[in-house]
Protein backbone atom coordinates (compact mmCIF):
# COMPACT_ATOMS: atom_id res chain seq x y z
CA UNK A 1 0.00 0.00 0.00
CA UNK A 2 1.22 3.45 -0.82
CA UNK A 3 0.99 6.33 1.66
CA UNK A 4 -1.70 8.88 0.82
CA UNK A 5 -1.11 12.42 2.19
CA UNK A 6 -3.96 13.55 4.45
CA UNK A 7 -4.86 17.23 5.02
CA UNK A 8 -5.10 17.54 8.84
CA UNK A 9 -7.18 20.77 8.70
CA UNK A 10 -9.65 19.20 6.33
CA UNK A 11 -9.83 16.10 8.50
CA UNK A 12 -10.50 18.11 11.70
CA UNK A 13 -13.06 20.35 10.02
CA UNK A 14 -16.64 19.09 10.39
CA UNK A 15 -18.64 18.39 7.35
CA UNK A 16 -20.29 21.39 5.74
CA UNK A 17 -23.97 21.84 6.53
CA UNK A 18 -26.29 20.62 3.89
CA UNK A 19 -27.08 23.24 1.27
CA UNK A 20 -23.85 25.23 1.75
CA UNK A 21 -20.96 25.21 -0.62
CA UNK A 22 -17.41 25.12 0.60
CA UNK A 23 -16.91 28.80 -0.29
CA UNK A 24 -20.05 29.85 1.62
CA UNK A 25 -18.91 27.88 4.66
CA UNK A 26 -15.50 29.56 4.60
CA UNK A 27 -17.12 32.99 4.35
CA UNK A 28 -19.44 32.30 7.31
CA UNK A 29 -16.58 30.97 9.42
CA UNK A 30 -14.52 34.08 8.65
CA UNK A 31 -17.46 36.34 9.60
CA UNK A 32 -18.00 34.36 12.83
CA UNK A 33 -14.36 34.85 13.82
CA UNK A 34 -14.66 38.61 13.21
CA UNK A 35 -17.85 38.87 15.28
CA UNK A 36 -16.29 36.92 18.18
CA UNK A 37 -13.26 39.20 18.05
CA UNK A 38 -15.53 42.28 18.12
CA UNK A 39 -17.43 40.84 21.09
CA UNK A 40 -14.15 40.38 23.00
CA UNK A 41 -13.11 43.95 22.20
CA UNK A 42 -16.49 45.32 23.31
CA UNK A 43 -16.24 43.38 26.57
CA UNK A 44 -12.85 44.94 27.28
CA UNK A 45 -14.18 48.40 26.46
CA UNK A 46 -17.24 47.81 28.69
CA UNK A 47 -15.06 46.68 31.60
CA UNK A 48 -12.90 49.80 31.24
CA UNK A 49 -16.02 52.02 31.12
CA UNK A 50 -17.43 50.36 34.24
CA UNK A 51 -14.17 50.94 36.12
CA UNK A 52 -14.17 54.60 35.05
CA UNK A 53 -17.81 54.94 36.08
CA UNK A 54 -17.02 53.50 39.52
CA UNK A 55 -14.15 55.95 40.00
CA UNK A 56 -16.39 58.89 39.07
CA UNK A 57 -19.09 57.75 41.51
CA UNK A 58 -16.50 57.35 44.27
CA UNK A 59 -15.19 60.87 43.69
CA UNK A 60 -18.75 62.26 43.74
CA UNK A 61 -19.54 60.41 46.97
CA UNK A 62 -22.29 58.34 45.43
CA UNK A 63 -22.99 55.13 47.34
CA UNK A 64 -24.24 51.83 45.92
CA UNK A 65 -27.62 52.62 47.52
CA UNK A 66 -27.93 55.74 45.38
CA UNK A 67 -27.22 53.66 42.32
CA UNK A 68 -29.83 51.13 43.35
CA UNK A 69 -32.44 53.87 43.81
CA UNK A 70 -31.58 55.32 40.41
CA UNK A 71 -31.82 51.90 38.79
CA UNK A 72 -35.18 51.20 40.44
CA UNK A 73 -36.51 54.58 39.36
CA UNK A 74 -35.35 54.00 35.80
CA UNK A 75 -36.80 50.48 35.80
CA UNK A 76 -40.17 51.78 37.04
CA UNK A 77 -40.12 54.49 34.36
CA UNK A 78 -39.36 51.86 31.73
CA UNK A 79 -42.27 49.76 33.00
CA UNK A 80 -44.65 52.73 32.85
CA UNK A 81 -43.76 53.54 29.26
CA UNK A 82 -43.72 49.92 28.14
CA UNK A 83 -46.41 48.69 25.76
CA UNK A 84 -47.60 46.03 28.20
CA UNK A 85 -48.16 48.60 30.99
CA UNK A 86 -49.91 51.05 28.69
CA UNK A 87 -52.17 48.34 27.28
CA UNK A 88 -52.97 47.03 30.78
CA UNK A 89 -53.83 50.55 31.98
CA UNK A 90 -56.09 51.06 28.98
CA UNK A 91 -57.81 47.71 29.60
CA UNK A 92 -58.35 48.53 33.28
CA UNK A 93 -59.79 51.91 32.30
CA UNK A 94 -62.17 50.24 29.85
CA UNK A 95 -63.24 47.68 32.46
CA UNK A 96 -63.82 50.46 35.00
CA UNK A 97 -65.97 52.37 32.53
CA UNK A 98 -67.96 49.25 31.72
CA UNK A 99 -68.48 48.41 35.40
CA UNK A 100 -69.49 51.94 36.43
CA UNK A 101 -71.85 52.23 33.46
CA UNK A 102 -73.44 48.82 33.93
CA UNK A 103 -77.06 48.51 35.07
CA UNK A 104 -76.04 46.40 38.09
CA UNK A 105 -73.58 49.04 39.34
CA UNK A 106 -76.03 51.90 38.80
CA UNK A 107 -78.80 49.98 40.55
CA UNK A 108 -76.55 49.14 43.51
CA UNK A 109 -75.40 52.77 43.81
CA UNK A 110 -78.99 54.02 43.68
CA UNK A 111 -80.04 51.48 46.31
CA UNK A 112 -77.21 52.52 48.63
CA UNK A 113 -78.11 56.19 48.23
CA UNK A 114 -81.75 55.40 49.05
CA UNK A 115 -80.74 53.47 52.17
CA UNK A 116 -78.46 56.30 53.29
CA UNK A 117 -81.20 58.90 52.79
CA UNK A 118 -83.77 56.76 54.62
CA UNK A 119 -81.33 56.14 57.47
CA UNK A 120 -80.42 59.81 57.94
CA UNK A 121 -84.09 60.82 57.76
CA UNK A 122 -85.31 58.15 60.17
CA UNK A 123 -86.55 59.07 63.66
CA UNK A 124 -84.14 56.65 65.32
CA UNK A 125 -81.14 58.29 63.63
CA UNK A 126 -82.32 61.79 64.56
CA UNK A 127 -82.97 60.78 68.18
CA UNK A 128 -79.56 59.12 68.43
CA UNK A 129 -77.86 62.20 67.01
CA UNK A 130 -79.75 64.50 69.41
CA UNK A 131 -78.96 62.23 72.35
CA UNK A 132 -75.26 62.22 71.54
CA UNK A 133 -75.25 65.98 71.11
CA UNK A 134 -77.01 66.52 74.44
CA UNK A 135 -74.70 64.06 76.18
CA UNK A 136 -71.67 65.95 74.88
CA UNK A 137 -73.08 69.28 76.05
CA UNK A 138 -73.93 67.87 79.48
CA UNK A 139 -70.48 66.38 79.83
CA UNK A 140 -68.82 69.71 78.99
CA UNK A 141 -71.08 71.57 81.42
CA UNK A 142 -70.42 69.00 84.16
CA UNK A 143 -66.66 69.27 83.74
CA UNK A 144 -66.87 73.06 83.81
CA UNK A 145 -68.99 72.95 87.00
CA UNK A 146 -66.55 70.55 88.67
CA UNK A 147 -63.65 72.91 87.93
CA UNK A 148 -65.59 75.89 89.32
CA UNK A 149 -66.51 73.98 92.49
CA UNK A 150 -62.92 72.90 93.07
CA UNK A 151 -61.62 76.45 92.64
CA UNK A 152 -64.31 77.80 94.98
CA UNK A 153 -63.59 75.17 97.62
CA UNK A 154 -59.87 75.93 97.51
CA UNK A 155 -60.59 79.65 97.91
CA UNK A 156 -62.94 79.02 100.85
CA UNK A 157 -60.35 76.78 102.50
CA UNK A 158 -57.60 79.42 102.19
CA UNK A 159 -59.93 82.07 103.70
CA UNK A 160 -61.05 79.84 106.58
CA UNK A 161 -59.97 80.54 110.18
CA UNK A 162 -58.44 77.08 110.49
CA UNK A 163 -56.16 77.58 107.47
CA UNK A 164 -55.11 81.06 108.66
CA UNK A 165 -54.39 79.71 112.15
CA UNK A 166 -52.30 76.95 110.58
CA UNK A 167 -50.40 79.54 108.52
CA UNK A 168 -49.75 81.62 111.65
CA UNK A 169 -48.42 78.58 113.47
CA UNK A 170 -46.16 77.66 110.61
CA UNK A 171 -44.86 81.24 110.48
CA UNK A 172 -44.21 81.28 114.25
CA UNK A 173 -42.34 77.99 114.11
CA UNK A 174 -40.29 79.21 111.16
CA UNK A 175 -39.35 82.47 112.92
CA UNK A 176 -38.33 80.55 116.04
CA UNK A 177 -36.18 78.15 114.09
CA UNK A 178 -34.50 80.98 112.17
CA UNK A 179 -33.96 83.01 115.37
CA UNK A 180 -32.47 80.08 117.25
CA UNK A 181 -30.06 79.42 114.36
CA UNK A 182 -28.93 83.06 114.36
CA UNK A 183 -28.35 83.06 118.16
CA UNK A 184 -26.39 79.83 118.04
CA UNK A 185 -24.20 81.11 115.21
CA UNK A 186 -23.51 84.37 117.17
CA UNK A 187 -22.38 82.39 120.19
CA UNK A 188 -20.13 80.12 118.18
CA UNK A 189 -18.39 82.88 116.20
CA UNK A 190 -18.16 85.69 118.85
CA UNK A 191 -14.48 86.70 119.49
CA UNK A 192 -12.95 86.65 123.03
CA UNK A 193 -12.96 89.97 124.84
CA UNK A 194 -9.78 91.73 125.99
CA UNK A 195 -8.31 90.06 129.03
CA UNK A 196 -10.48 86.98 128.72
CA UNK A 197 -8.77 83.66 128.76
CA UNK A 198 -9.92 80.72 126.80
CA UNK A 199 -11.39 77.96 128.92
CA UNK A 200 -8.82 75.42 130.01
CA UNK A 201 -9.29 71.79 129.51
CA UNK A 202 -9.11 70.21 132.95
CA UNK A 203 -9.60 66.74 131.66
CA UNK A 204 -7.23 64.43 133.58
CA UNK A 205 -4.77 62.39 131.70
Amino acid sequence: MTDVPVDSAAAARPAAPEGLTLAEEEELRSELAKVEEEIGTLRQVLAAKERHCGELKRKLGLTPLDGLKQNLSKSWHDVQVSNAYVKTSEKLGEWNDKVTQSDLYLSASSTLEDWNEKLTQSEAYKKTQETLSQAGQKTSAALSNVGSVIRRKLGDMRNSATFKSFEDRVGTIKSRVVGSRENSSDCLHSPLGAGEKPPQDNTPF
